[in-house]
């Protein structure tokens, strides 16, 4: 009997626990990404979404804006997953490489810009968590993990390129033989 008792005490437990979890989300996490959403919305309803398609263009042309500033720009202003349809700004044999930076960038901003990938943000702030346990700051690990993911997302992009055009090219010299 006490099996069941203690069972019983320690089942309902779990989910009062969850539920202050979840009360802690409604006051603090939750509306500080309602108000990043309404800002970035309210950003590119100010500069006006034809200009901004028309710079995302611009960038699709050079491979450093094209792995660099392109991604920021899709996650920040779309989110994950809907910032993979900036890919229809760049040539199909870029579209494996701006995907690959893109989906690399998804982690890295969640730090800065929890709204941008608030699954991935229950991560962050675990190893948020153990960084100011061990008397860091929670902002410089944000700050650093975000150039850290420019820089990456910039390799990856430029060599998923080089290596989708030369298996491209490798698969047409195939074929024509």
């Amino acid at each position: 009997m006490k099996y069941i008792e203690w069972a019983g005490k320690n089942f309902i437990g779990m989910f009062e626990a969850g539920g202050e979890q979840f009360m802690g989300y409604m006051t603090g996490i939750v509306p500080l990404l309602i108000v990043l959403l309404t800002f970035t919305y309210s950003v590119i309803s100010f500069i006006g979404e034809e200009r901004v398609d028309r710079a995302i263009r611009y960038c699709s042309k050079y491979m450093i804006l094209r792995y660099s500033l392109m991604p920021i720009l899709a996650v920040l202003m779309l989110t994950n997953p809907m910032a993979y349809t900036f890919g229809k700004f760049v040539r199909e044999e870029e579209k494996p490489a701006f995907y690959d930076a893109a989906v690399s960038f998804v982690h890295p901003v969640t730090g800065l810009f929890p709204y941008a990938n608030a699954g991935e943000l229950f991560v962050y702030l675990g190893i948020a968590n153990g960084v100011t346990k061990a008397g860091f700051s929670q902002s410089s690990l944000a700050v650093r993990y975000f150039l850290v993911g420019v820089v990456v997302i910039l390799m990856r992009g430029i060599v998923t390129e080089k290596l989708t055009k030369f298996m491209m090219a490798r698969e047409a010299k195939k074929a024509a033989a």
